[in-house]
């Protein structure tokens, strides 16, 4: 996405994975404001779950979030705050996913709540992909079912180059993104496979997130989250997220990459 807002804040490793939401080609970051927000939001045509043009602004303490995104395209974001303001660049880049989401948490507390009002599974699952959601977009199946497995040596050393060749991990959750300004072993994410094409991982390597938005969409909409696993991820086993992950003993560090239960 274009950045024509003001440099504050260097790039370290760990933010290479904030780059398609908030990287001036200069590699600098800094948070966006409401005005610049709603232009985008505007000249984009994006709309919420329930088919409403977005728009940003301060929240207001008596409403939900989701609904009232769902009911009105408010998208609650407060002022100078990280948090929200990755949500907003969130929606901005993965706009059909987003609205899928919404769509989805309304329809799921029809659906799943249980009669003394507790969430349900499905929205559990939703919020945890809302929130520190990771994009394993592949060509290759075979790398994600070795990461469900835990095989962490075998994916990101052994087959380090062919993960390379084949897969691209897009951090879509904003609580994710907002947690690696300041990254800590043992920062996890919560992954999810969307299969692509060789084509779309050249457009993921340009920030063009057409195809994978509505690989994704479709996949939200599709998948029954009353029962969907989403696969914990090291978010610094990522190659590149930090320097000291090219050298293969930085997997075998058990804190961090658990093996399965």
């Amino acid at each position: 996405m274009p950045g024509d807002y003001k440099i504050s804040q260097s790039l370290t490793s760990a933010n290479l994975l904030q780059r398609p939401f908030l990287c001036h080609s200069d590699g600098a970051l800094e948070l966006p404001d409401l005005g610049y927000l709603n232009a985008q939001a505007i000249a984009r045509e994006i709309k919420t779950g329930g088919g409403l043009p977005l728009r940003f602004a301060t929240p207001n303490g008596d409403a939900d979030y989701e609904q009232r995104a769902f009911e009105t395209g408010v998208v609650a974001t407060r002022v100078d705050n990280w948090h929200d303001a990755f949500n907003a660049l969130v929606w901005l880049n993965f706009p059909l996913s987003k609205a899928a989401l919404n769509a989805a948490h309304l329809s799921s507390r029809k659906t799943n709540s249980n009669e003394r009002g507790q969430r349900g599974r499905a929205r559990d699952v939703l919020t945890q992909f809302d929130e520190c959601g990771v994009i394993f977009a592949s060509t290759n199946p075979a790398l994600w079912l070795a990461l469900r497995a835990h095989q962490w040596s075998e994916v990101f050393v052994t087959r380090r180059a062919e993960l390379l060749a084949t897969t691209r991990f897009i951090v879509f959750g904003h609580g994710s993104l907002d947690a690696l300004r300041a990254p800590f072993v043992g920062l996890c994410g919560k992954a999810i496979f969307v299969t692509v094409h060789g084509d779309s991982l050249d457009e993921i390597d340009v920030n063009n997130f057409f195809a994978l938005d509505n690989a994704l969409a479709r996949r939200v909409t599709s998948t029954n989250w009353q029962t969907e696993a989403v696969q914990p991820l090291p978010l610094l086993g990522i190659p590149g997220a930090t320097i000291e992950n090219q050298n293969a003993t930085y997997y075998q560090n058990s804190l961090q990459f658990r093996p399965p239960r």
